[in-house]
């Protein structure tokens, strides 16, 4: 940060009661990740619910045997934005004793295809906001299950040129070498961990980390990066 950006964040931070530390609120890590495998676009397929439970037992919930979280820490909070993440995200949460911060958008009759990707715009818009902004995140952990073409899909951010409505433009990931330009439609099963530097909002660091489950879970995809699930239309999942 320059000492101009500097001075003027701390003379505003002052005149509306913040600290220079509060008025560049963030948190220190966001962990992304994709709601589980769906069964059509209310609910997961029994596939999905597996995910769901095997991410608490192993990754997010409490007591996870390969927890993402430090020691003796967990996660500020969890957020959600479709029935679906809604759904994956809900064993783990509970798991903490905590609420779900859910930016709603749910399909209804009558809502077309443009009129659910412009509400999804706008609540990933909101959400990032008040994530980056909020004095509460600073230098905390927050987990945020996501709706995968707004996490990073290069058509939608052509389509809204100039709009910046995927997570990957609005955390400023694109900003990293190795960030990929789109989540892939066949992989429900990495985490992208984001680092920030204290007082910064742009990332400091950024990995990919494949889900991989043991028993009773090893039967839920572990496919690499834009590989097929190798999920058939028996497993009562959709695409």
């Amino acid at each position: 940060m320059s000492a101009r950006l500097a001075l003027a964040t701390a003379l505003v931070a002052t005149v509306i009661g913040l600290t220079p530390r509060d008025a560049l609120a963030g948190p220190s890590r966001i962990i992304i990740l994709r709601h589980g495998e769906k069964a059509d676009a209310y609910r997961l397929c029994t596939v999905g619910q597996m995910r769901a439970a095997a991410l608490a037992a192993h990754y997010l919930g409490r007591g996870a045997t390969n927890s993402l979280f430090a020691p003796g820490q967990g996660p500020e909070a969890f957020l959600a934005i479709t029935l679906h993440t809604l759904e994956l995200a809900s064993p783990a949460v509970a798991s903490w004793g905590q609420p779900l911060m859910l930016y709603s958008v749910v399909p209804t009759a009558g809502t077309d295809k443009t009129e659910f990707t412009l509400a999804l715009n706008r609540r990933t818009q909101e959400a990032v906001r008040d994530l980056m902004t909020n004095p509460r995140w600073n230098g905390k952990t927050v987990v945020m299950v996501w709706e995968h073409d707004h996490i990073a899909h290069e058509k939608l951010e052509k389509e809204f040129k100039g709009q910046d409505v995927t997570l990957r433009q609005l955390l400023k990931l694109d900003k990293l070498e190795g960030v990929p330009q789109t989540w892939h439609g066949s992989n429900y099963d990495y985490f992208w961990i984001v680092d920030y530097a204290a007082g910064g909002d742009t990332p400091s660091g950024f990995r990919m980390l494949k889900q991989t489950f043991p028993a009773p879970y090893a039967s839920v995809p572990a496919n690499d990066w834009a590989t097929p699930d190798g999920l058939t239309p028996a497993s009562g999942c959709k695409g």
